[in-house]
């Protein structure tokens, strides 16, 4: 599995972005994950107005492994490029997460996740 910690986010500050932020905090020397590929990561997400962490792979102890295409667009758009060993912090505005409205809790909200992408497929 992974040999980083988990993620501390610090609380973000100033106005939540309206295009989605990508910043590489470690960069991995793995395989690259492509549009469409099937990831394994760890993961964790905070409300970038409260700083609340609202979902946590770490917290449950497990990775998770998904194809991104079935995943919020930031996602989507946000995890191509890094590569197997990286740590990747990306800020996702509304409509890039689950809508400015709607019935999902986290409609509405600027998303922030801290992203260990440990296996493509």
């Amino acid at each position: 599995m992974s040999n980083l910690e988990p993620p501390v986010i610090d609380f973000p500050v100033g106005e939540p972005p309206t295009e989605l932020v990508i910043r590489d905090i470690v960069v991995g020397d793995g395989a690259e994950a492509v549009a469409g590929a099937k990831v394994l990561v760890h993961y964790v997400g905070v409300d970038f107005a409260t700083g609340e962490e609202f979902d946590s792979s770490w917290a449950r102890q497990e990775p998770i492994s998904f194809p991104l295409r079935g995943l919020i667009q930031g996602w989507q758009d946000g995890i191509p490029g890094m590569r197997v060993g990286g740590r990747r912090e990306l800020v996702i505005p509304p409509r890039l997460a689950y809508g400015e409205s709607g019935g999902h809790r986290l409609a509405g909200c600027t998303l922030v996740f801290v992203i260990d992408l440990l296996d493509v497929g």
